[in-house]
């Protein structure tokens, strides 16, 4: 009796710490857990992980405007926080005031592009945060004059080597620390996303008509697909500028390219106006209804390119949606600029 007392206790015993293991296995897997779908993971390169130090020195050298041979121009000037990371003009200006011929592409997100550039040159964060400062018609800085300009400053000194310790100030470090506080330019918390978490009240009922035609008979998803809303390919969308431009032919010479150009995400799209790789649209509405036209230029329009036929309502829904993909404003704080 007492033996098959203490063999009941026994098994009772191993089931409660089975379960209690259980338990505490569930547990970590929700702490370790990213906090939602919708709020991926940043990628980086290996020689490049993310840290405070290297955040921070990216951060300072993306506002200053010494990185430009004018002295004038910083990375923000295009990318301005309180535009959507955008200049808010149609084509970007570049040293000596100069009028150049591309939008200026928000950075948002730009952490999950695989191509950067309109044309998509350039093969990462670092390699394209040193594209405009050494082109001649944007920042127009020699880079042998910056290295010299930042080693010349005591605070620079220290603040490299604090992010990247024996690798001192070179084209190579300059091009991490900002492609690193890139990175942390993100938008995953819209009312889209605390829609997908389970909120159906968080868009409204036109923003959630939109979502409907924007993955049927709007077609949008067939370019800005995934939680980032982009394919990362390139696509001839029929603008008129479409003619003279030759978009990732230019880098890639087969005939499908010729006029195509990056799908930007949209994330946040509401606030980086004007919209398209030439800037030739002020509003949601106007781009809409070109992609409802199928396009101006015929000449070797993308596949996906044909008339929508969408009615008043269902373009409204569309706007609303894409508007439902904004973000929560971020508290940017300017940093204080190290000085001589």
């Amino acid at each position: 009796m007492n033996r098959k007392l203490f063999i009941l206790i026994a098994i009772l015993l191993v089931t409660l710490f089975c379960n209690k293991t259980k338990e505490v296995s569930e547990n970590e897997k929700l702490v370790s857990a990213p906090k939602s779908k919708t709020e991926p993971i940043i990628p980086t390169p290996e020689d490049n992980k993310l840290n405070p130090d290297r955040i921070e020195l990216g951060k300072i050298l993306f506002f200053d405007p010494r990185l430009s041979g004018s002295n004038w121009i910083s990375c923000a000037t295009c990318h301005n926080p309180g535009l959507g990371f955008g200049d808010g003009l149609p084509t970007a200006i570049g040293h000596g005031m100069k009028v150049l011929g591309k939008n200026t592409p928000t950075i948002i997100n730009s952490a999950f592009g695989t191509k950067m550039f309109w044309d998509g040159r350039a093969n990462s964060l670092e390699e394209q945060a040193l594209g405009p400062i050494q082109a001649a018609g944007e920042m127009n800085q020699k880079m042998d004059e910056l290295l010299l300009e930042l080693k010349a400053i005591k605070s620079y000194l220290v603040l490299f080597e604090k992010a990247y310790p024996k690798e001192g100030i070179t084209p190579i470090t300059i091009g991490k620390a900002i492609a690193s506080f890139e990175r942390t330019i993100n938008s995953f918390d819209s009312p889209y996303d605390s829609y997908l978490k389970g909120d159906k009240t968080a868009m409204s009922e036109s923003a959630t008509r939109g979502l409907v035609i924007f993955s049927s008979k709007g077609k949008c998803t067939a370019c800005h697909m995934g939680n980032n809303f982009t394919d990362n390919g390139f696509h001839n969308l029929g603008l008129k500028s479409n003619k003279t431009d030759l978009g990732r032919f230019a880098v890639v010479p087969i005939k499908s390219m010729k006029g195509a150009f990056k799908t930007p995400t949209l994330r946040d799209v509401a606030l980086t106006s004007p919209y398209m790789h030439d800037g030739s649209y002020k509003t949601l509405e106007e781009v809409i209804e070109h992609y409802d036209r199928g396009g101006d230029e015929k000449s070797n329009l993308d596949p996906n390119m044909s008339p929508l036929g969408l009615t008043a309502e269902e373009k409204k829904d569309l706007v609303s949606f894409m508007i439902a993909l904004t973000g929560k404003p971020k508290n940017l704080i300017i940093p204080e600029l190290p000085q001589n």
